[in-house]
């Protein structure tokens, strides 16, 4: 009889895409029937869904009293929280503790937690504002102490769709034609880049053999990419000149987070890195225990895919 994988956040793009990987997977589409969940069945990605097979439940993270139902029965379960529904890294923490503890007491054998580095610890307090890294953390934390038979940690990098997310500015153009990025990211800058399709792809290890992955992190990116590097595919791909901009080039900043954190350069990563000093040597050996079948997209095949660019 299969098992039921309970994957969260079913819409969305980490959830969404694991769905996706499950249902199409030679193996783990006959070891698993899959129950997606969602704040909304009714949405049209929902819908989706369901005409594939997969189970709809509604429940909320942030209605603990919710959880129960939507986890009974499972084998697994694949959590995820979005910091940016509420603004609030103690919401999102709390939204994190419930679905483990619910977890818990449905016996669930598998979780996978997405997580993100603790920024706090990894720049050994330099830099404290990226709190919501550092809740996605402390859940991870949690999560260890509640002796699930098998606990995983997922540590997706810098999502390629970022590049077309509404949260982030869009670049502009000067007039000479020349394309400036919205980050004043230096050239140097190397950040792991993802397609977040693929998350499905790193996570099969642990899906397959779950003992021995127990307690692992598994870094999510195809490769670490510069800034050079980045603006450079998008001008041969393009045709245009394309580079990041300056810091003098930023408009002055309404003090948000996104504009005093990300778009301008941070210590978190012109010094210690996105995954601080080891995660390069950890991404090499997630890497060596990938599907040879799956192959990760790298950027210039997310560019050439998802085009027009710089159109506007």
């Amino acid at each position: 009889m299969s098992k039921l994988f309970v994957v969260f956040g079913a819409t969305g793009q980490q959830g969404g895409s694991l769905i996706n990987y499950l249902i199409h997977h030679p193996e783990f589409s006959k070891t698993f029937r899959v129950r997606g969940i969602t704040r909304d069945p009714s949405k049209q990605a929902a819908k989706d869904l369901s005409e594939k097979g997969v189970e709809i439940v509604r429940a909320d993270l942030s209605d603990p009293k919710t959880l129960a139902p939507a986890l009974e029965g499972a084998y697994a379960v694949f959590a995820v929280t979005n910091y940016w529904d509420t603004g609030s890294h103690e919401a999102e923490e709390a939204q994190g503790k419930a679905v483990a503890d619910a977890a818990l007491a449905a016996g669930v054998s598998l979780i996978i937690w997405s997580s993100l580095p603790n920024i706090t610890r990894v720049t050994g307090g330099r830099v404290t504002n990226f709190v919501h890294f550092d809740s996605k953390s402390r859940v991870e934390d949690y999560i260890r102490t509640l002796g699930f038979p098998s606990s995983v940690f997922y540590l997706p990098g810098w999502y390629m769709q970022n590049s077309k997310h509404p949260l982030f500015p869009p670049p502009t153009t000067n007039p000479d034609g020349t394309v400036v990025l919205p980050y004043a990211w230096p050239d140097e800058l190397e950040m792991p880049y993802i397609d977040v399709t693929d998350t499905g792809k790193y996570l099969a290890p642990a899906i397959g053999d779950p003992a021995k992955y127990n307690g692992k992190q598994l870094i999510g990116a195809t490769a670490f990419y510069s800034s050079k590097e980045v603006a450079d595919t998008w001008s041969r791909i393009t045709g245009k000149k394309v580079r990041h901009a300056t810091p003098e080039e930023l408009p002055v900043s309404s003090g948000s987070f996104m504009e005093d954190n990300v778009i301008r350069p941070n210590p978190f990563l012109t010094d210690t890195g996105y995954y601080g000093p080891t995660g390069r040597a950890e991404l090499e050996w997630l890497h060596s225990q990938l599907d040879p079948a799956d192959k990760l997209t790298t950027w210039e095949e997310y560019v050439k895919a998802n085009g027009p660019w710089f159109s506007a």
